[in-house]
């Protein structure tokens, strides 16, 4: 099941993390970063997961809250900062001020879905059958948001529905913007809605300070131009964003005393969605 695997999982980055202590049995303090959106029962497998996993004590973060602190945005200060983590599996869309998640979005619009995009795609306009890593290789090789005066090419591989053998086609980044934009749409609506939920004073924050851009789906080209031209709000992508979120979990369990408030301190925590 997803929860044997998720304590596997974490068994394995905290032997991984210890190997060369000579205590035989570590108990670490563990940060875990979990989706805006996620339940209270979710929350208590996580918790209840990293335990089974060997952890000491576990703090909960929600991934917009430590992403904005890996930022370092000033999320404790009476001003508000908006962030968006778009992951894999999911993109969380947070404001945040004093310390707190003010309003937030979580949708199952991220790098998984446009690769089934592509993979979709292909299957419909050249009836091939594209495997996932294919889809997320041509995707950041080539993906584009925006029209480029020079059109980039690449060539995909997979299994011909007709015959079942072996193909290659070449697509174009017009053919990659075809299959993912009304996904992409999809996710700008979203990022709207949460604006629209916004209090006045903290919108007028964020048009000033501008959204902050993390996660892998950011490095996708011409996005961040596209958001900024929809809703008017400068867009900044961060530095590395990749490691947003773990960074932040790393700085929350540093100084915890100070950050303890940005945790989930009970399951009942969670906003409901």
């Amino acid at each position: 099941s997803d929860f044997e695997i998720t304590e596997e999982m974490l068994a394995y980055f905290i032997r991984k993390v210890h190997k060369d202590t000579v205590k035989l049995f570590v108990r670490p303090r563990v940060v875990v970063g979990v989706p805006s959106g996620i339940t209270n029962v979710e929350i208590r497998a996580v918790r209840d997961a990293a335990k089974n996993a060997g952890a000491r004590e576990v703090f909960i973060v929600e991934e917009p809250m430590s992403a904005a602190i890996g930022a370092r945005l000033p999320i404790q200060e009476p001003i508000g900062n908006m962030i968006i983590d778009i992951g894999g599996g999911t993109t969380d869309i947070a404001v945040i001020s004093l310390g707190g998640i003010v309003t937030s979005k979580n949708v199952r619009i991220a790098g998984d879905r446009l690769n089934y995009d592509i993979i979709q795609y292909a299957r419909d306009e050249f009836k091939i059958l594209l495997g996932e890593k294919t889809a997320e290789d041509v995707k950041i090789t080539i993906g584009s948001i925006t029209q480029k005066s020079d059109g980039m090419e690449a060539t995909i591989r997979g299994r011909d529905l007709i015959t079942g053998l072996p193909r290659e086609v070449v697509v174009t980044d017009t053919d990659i913007r075809e299959a993912i934009i009304k996904s992409i749409h999809t996710l700008i609506r979203a990022i709207k809605e949460v604006i629209e939920e916004t209090p006045p004073e903290l919108v007028s924050d964020i048009m000033h300070r501008g959204i902050m851009l993390v996660g892998g789906g950011s490095f996708l080209k011409g996005f961040d131009r596209l958001l900024e031209s929809e809703i008017k709000i400068p867009v900044h992508i961060m530095e590395d964003p990749l490691t947003a979120v773990v960074r932040g979990t790393g700085i929350i369990l540093e100084d915890i005393d100070n950050l303890k408030d940005v945790l989930v301190q009970h399951e009942d925590d969670i906003p409901p969605q």
